[in-house]
């Protein structure tokens, strides 16, 4: 049965816990960013999650294997990306606890209701207008560039969506980080928890990873920073544990 979910083209990737994800190589597949992402995310038990713009469904699925949380949710806008996404649920067995929904970020509010869920996630697009190279191919530009939503868009709908003392994590790009503080306090999300994510031990952070309370007081905690190399193709010991390899 689960064999006539993988369509031609696609393939069935091993997240090493148990589960599976389905991809397209030709669309866009999860990065080790969306890994770390749900590393760095805290559901407790019974909360009801929320992953704006979920892509391939990998943080819903991977929050479900490493949390105690009640319900989780993937809003996607593509509808390709979210019927991969929900063909993903069905090969794992988790209909009961997964659920994709194809729809647009910035009608988040709109689709599921203000104060629906205590967790917000978002891996959104990285590259405005100027930064990077749009890729021609569709899919996967929306992916990478602010093609359909952008910052403020997810920020806003994350806000709405929260209920009050709800969590929203983001992973995103440091060098955008002012313009990200600037949005979360704007929307009243007070940045609360950042971690900075090195290639290497001697290199420039190429991610950040930020958690930001619905109506928090001013006080965030910077967390030591995660190294993801200890050497060429050789990970540290805590991107094994992120990736419950050891």
């Amino acid at each position: 049965m689960t064999e006539k979910l993988v369509r031609e083209n696609e393939r069935v990737d091993d997240l090493q816990n148990g589960d599976y994800v389905i991809q397209d190589p030709e669309k866009f597949c999860f990065g080790m960013d969306a890994v770390l992402l749900s590393g760095f995310t805290k559901v407790k038990k019974g909360e009801n999650a929320l992953d704006m713009g979920t892509g391939t469904g990998i943080i819903p699925i991977l929050l479900k294997a490493k949390t105690m949380g009640k319900q989780f949710t993937g809003l996607e806008i593509q509808e390709e990306c979210a019927q991969m996404a929900e063909r993903s649920v069905r090969y794992n067995h988790l209909e009961e606890d997964v659920r994709i929904v194809q729809g647009d970020i910035k009608e988040a509010a709109d689709i599921f209701g203000a104060a629906s869920f205590d967790v917000v996630t978002s891996n959104p697009p990285y590259m405005i207008g100027q930064h990077g190279l749009r890729n021609p191919d569709l899919p996967k530009a929306i992916a990478r560039h602010e093609v359909l939503c952008n910052l403020e868009d997810v920020v806003s709908q994350a806000a709405r969506v929260l209920r009050d003392r709800g969590r929203f994590y983001m992973v995103h790009r440091p060098f955008r980080l002012a313009e990200i503080m600037n949005v979360l306090t704007k929307y009243k999300l007070e940045p609360k928890r950042m971690q900075l994510v090195y290639p290497y031990i001697d290199r420039e952070p190429n991610m950040v990873l930020i958690e930001a309370l619905k109506g928090g007081n001013s006080r965030i905690t910077v967390e030591p920073p995660l190294i993801v190399y200890k050497e060429p193709g050789v990970y540290t010991e805590n991107i094994l544990k992120i990736y419950d390899m050891i």
